[in-house]
């Protein structure tokens, strides 16, 4: 039986935004840790709560971009050209801000909130919000054997 290569794209940061209105002070960071480029086209981000099975769609990333090995990008909730979503992160040379003009925040449940990057269905990262922790990010849990 044929298994899929597993994808080499990990979250990094999970932030929540400032308040309702600004949209772009809340961002996921993605990082591609593998070997070769990663297109995000298509790619889709989910959000549900740990232990439910429930997940929303916030929406497929298209054109999207790709993510050459060891780069990061910082994905904003809001729109760049909408004021009231507030100014964006600065960009870097090693994070560059891509934006999913979602019309509202997303990590408003807060701790506890579940995020998964997927392709066709299938998942490609996944991470667990906590705002307790460095970079927002819940501990991951260790494999079962």
């Amino acid at each position: 039986m044929y298994a899929a290569p597993a994808m080499a794209i990990r979250f990094v940061e999970i932030k929540a935004a400032e308040n309702a209105e600004s949209l772009n002070s809340e961002y996921v960071v993605l990082e591609n840790v593998g070997k070769t480029p990663f297109n995000t086209r298509g790619c889709g981000m989910t959000v549900g709560r740990r232990g439910s099975a429930k997940k929303s769609l916030l929406g497929i990333i298209d054109p999207g971009f790709v993510l050459q090995p060891g780069a990061q990008v910082r994905m904003c909730t809001g729109n760049p050209a909408t004021v009231a979503h507030g100014a964006p992160p600065p960009e870097d040379e090693t994070v560059k801000n891509y934006f999913l003009f979602l019309p509202r925040i997303y990590l408003d449940k807060g701790a506890g909130t579940v995020l998964t990057l997927v392709l066709r269905g299938l998942q490609v990262a996944k991470a667990e919000f906590d705002p307790g922790q460095t970079g927002g990010l819940a501990p991951a849990k260790p494999a079962k054997s």
